[in-house]
């Protein structure tokens, strides 16, 4: 659902992707086959799904709660933006990788069979279907519905003479300063279209040239520092917009006088943003990564869509100068890139939104109302938080600032991969650092679509005093560690935080995740080895109670999964419980086949890209997969083997995926505080249950609605769960 392009709005609370900041990266590469099919002689051939056809598959289900009339108007519009920028970061990652291979003619298949241009041609028919499906869902439904409550998204037509000038008068001040059309001819190559930009291709005709009718071409950009929709004021509407290209395309005689205006018509450019950063071990990676992400914006074009009114003449010029082939161009009728209608979300209309939710602090954390010491609580034991149900600023932040202020606390170690534009967490790290604590932070530099800010992060640590390093060369850092080290009398204690999601107050609130506070000594001493990894030359692979990627996570898992098969053959009862936002790892389905088989049951909660096959006989008949979408982003890993009757539980910051088992330092930690362990029993046992709302996997493929039982409601997993935390905290 959700994740940013260079030209977005940058707000990451608004990246309700499911190529989400914590996914987007790497999302190719290798990943879209550096590896094989694993040689299995006991399974089939096809037992694997396509990877992208899944993704659109799980795109399609954030359609269909667009689609769904029980969800508040705004809800359903803010689903169908998502849907918009879920796309975009499709193509610019997912399809550009594809057709780099194809470029390349690399006729390797994946891991269903297909090659690329194989799934290129499925995707663009699947993506067509979609793309109609989103564009009739705006214009014949949410559109109509929005004016009936007295939002309306008005056409310069509809507009009365007062109107019309009061936005005239808007224009010349506000917006034609800031444009710069661009003409086509001879002595003016066609321009550069900028990934992701709106723009104007317009047809213009001199009068007075040679012949008295010479048509040019020129280029309008919609500038993307100018509100889209500008506020028209209408006393018939209690809130009423013009889209700025509607206020542009109405002025053009001012930006083109003395000429006619033949026509004009609105397009947009999607380009490949998959950068890979050369990595040289003599070179500075900050200096590295700063060059090429010059390259980022000039990426080849992999996908145009313009308006469905476009005439034969024009497109001709567009396809041929952009160099998108037909299968690449979307025709769309109305508006063009629905991922703006987060500014129409931000109307004051609670009436037409889910109501406000506000996170409580984690009880353990709080004392008649005062912050409680986060270090005498956790020599106390363990502590499991769950965000946004219960609120980052007083557990994970409050740790940090607690932390920076403590006159005993004599280091601080922390791995950053995405935090927000003022952030609290890295404040804290400055704090600590201009107060002479030891501060160390990892700042991954290299996660995609958010190079910039932390490279700026990075730079204000290193002003303050902060050991600054940007991880281990061919390799992301994605896991989320925070480890404090505190002077107690004549000992040293070790703190620590392990988590699935970003330090990120602003997705805190929106994306689902769990922490683990714990001041046990082998995972201290364990994160102690691993920062020791991260900024020096150690090449320590095992450790004591974390799981650790690239050399860990997939052997201890595929582990447990043989030993449940071996509780399972000896006639033990056997289960196995994963919650993840991707399974593609074919080494990792394969043992979950074999568990399937051989008669442990598998419970799975994936999110998006999934390329397991469930309930197929003689294959996966013990395999359910489920998907929950909602109001929040499933975010969390977590990880559950029944062990004959010893359950252990782990959480982590790992998808299985290849990137995530194979290219990248990720953590993964077991969970043995009894409450906690009841926590994660308690999720588990509720996202599988039968009468809670979910999209179930069928054996040929197809995600359908959990029926649930005839005559009883569904139940809603996310509002259970922010009914069950409002309580406990009360």
């Amino acid at each position: 659902m959700t994740a940013d392009d260079i030209t977005r709005d940058p707000e990451p609370m608004r990246r309700l992707t499911d190529l989400e900041p914590d996914d987007a990266d790497g999302a190719l590469s290798a990943d879209f086959d550096g590896h094989d099919r694993p040689p299995a002689p006991d399974l089939p051939d096809e037992r694997f799904s396509s990877r992208e056809l899944s993704w659109l598959e799980f795109n399609a289900r954030v359609l269909a709660q667009a689609e769904d009339r029980r969800l508040p108007l705004l809800e359903r519009m803010k689903f169908l933006a998502i849907f918009a920028s879920n796309l975009d970061e499709f193509y610019m990652v997912r399809v550009a990788g594809l057709k780099r291979r194809l470029d390349m003619g690399l006729g390797i298949r994946s891991s269903d069979g297909r090659t690329a241009r194989e799934t290129l041609t499925q995707v663009s028919l699947h993506t067509q279907e979609l793309v109609a499906r989103h564009s009739a869902l705006w214009q014949d439904d949410i559109e109509p519905a929005l004016a009936g409550t007295g939002i309306r998204v008005l056409h310069w037509d509809e507009l009365d003479a007062a109107e019309r000038t009061r936005l005239a008068e808007y224009f010349r001040a506000q917006v034609f300063p800031v444009l710069t059309p661009l003409a086509v001819d001879p002595s003016h190559p066609f321009p550069y279209i900028s990934g992701l930009s709106l723009n104007l291709a317009v047809l213009v005709r001199d009068p007075s040239g040679p012949g008295g009718a010479t048509e040019r071409f020129a280029r309008v950009k919609v500038p993307n520092n100018v509100t889209r929709f500008v506020d028209v004021k209408d006393p018939r509407a209690a809130s009423a917009y013009l889209p700025l290209e509607d206020l542009i395309a109405a002025q053009l005689d001012m930006l083109f006088p003395g000429l006619e205006i033949v026509e004009h018509h609105l397009f947009r450019v999607t380009r490949n943003t998959d950068i890979e950063v050369e990595e040289d071990r003599d070179e500075d990676l900050l200096q590295a990564l700063e060059r090429t992400l010059t390259r980022r914006r000039f990426g080849p074009a992999v996908r145009l869509e313009v308006q469905d009114t476009i005439t034969p003449r024009v497109l001709d010029l567009l396809t041929e100068e952009i160099d998108v082939p037909e299968e690449d161009v979307f025709y769309v009728p109305g508006l063009l890139d629905l991922a703006s209608l987060w500014q129409l979300y931000d109307v004051d209309r609670p009436d037409l939104k889910e109501a406000p939710f506000v996170p409580a602090t984690p009880p353990r954390f709080a004392e008649n109302e005062t912050a409680k010491s986060v270090f005498a609580t956790l020599r106390e034991g363990d502590v499991l938080v769950h965000h946004p149900y219960e609120s980052f600023s007083t557990s994970v932040q409050r740790f940090i600032e607690q932390a920076a202020n403590d006159a005993n606390v004599l280091a601080i170690k922390q791995t950053l991969y995405r935090t927000s534009g003022d952030s609290p967490i890295v404040e804290a790290l400055i704090d600590a650092a201009e107060a002479g604590k030891q501060v160390v932070v990892l700042v991954e530099i290299k996660a995609r679509f958010d190079e910039q800010a932390n490279i700026k992060w990075a730079k204000a640590l290193e002003r303050a005093g902060c050991h600054v390093v940007y991880g281990v060369v061919g390799l992301k850092t994605h896991c989320k560690t925070a480890l404090v080290v505190r002077q107690e009398g004549g000992s040293i204690r070790r703190y620590c935080h392990i988590g699935t999601g970003n330090y990120n107050p602003k997705t805190a609130r929106m994306y689902e995740d769990l922490g683990l506070f714990t001041a046990d000594p082998d995972i201290g001493a364990d994160l102690t080895d691993l920062f020791n990894v991260l900024t020096g030359y150690s090449r320590q692979t095992s450790y004591r109670s974390i799981l650790v990627a690239p050399h860990g996570i997939r052997r201890g898992i595929i582990e447990r999964v043989g030993r449940e098969i071996e509780h399972a053959r000896a006639g033990r009862y056997a289960r196995i419980q994963i919650k993840t936002n991707h399974l593609v790892d074919e080494e990792t389905i394969d043992a979950l086949y074999r568990a399937s088989k051989a008669g442990v049951e598998v419970d799975l909660l994936v999110r998006t890209f999934c390329t397991i096959r469930a309930g197929v006989p003689g294959l996966s008949e013990n395999i359910r997969v489920r998907s929950i979408l909602g109001r929040f982003l499933e975010h969390s890993r977590i990880i559950y083997v029944e062990n004959d009757g010893e359950p252990e539980y782990l959480l982590g910051s790992a998808d299985l995926m290849h990137r995530n088992l194979d290219r990248r330092v990720e953590v993964m930690v077991q969970v043995t505080d009894p409450t906690a362990r009841e926590h994660l029993r308690e999720i588990l046992d509720l996202a599988f249950a039968d009468d809670v709302a979910a999209w179930q996997l069928r054996s040929d493929d197809v995600w359908t609605r959990n029926p649930g039982q005839p005559g009883k409601p569904l139940r809603d997993y996310q509002d259970v769960l922010m009914r069950r935390h409002a309580s406990r905290a009360r």
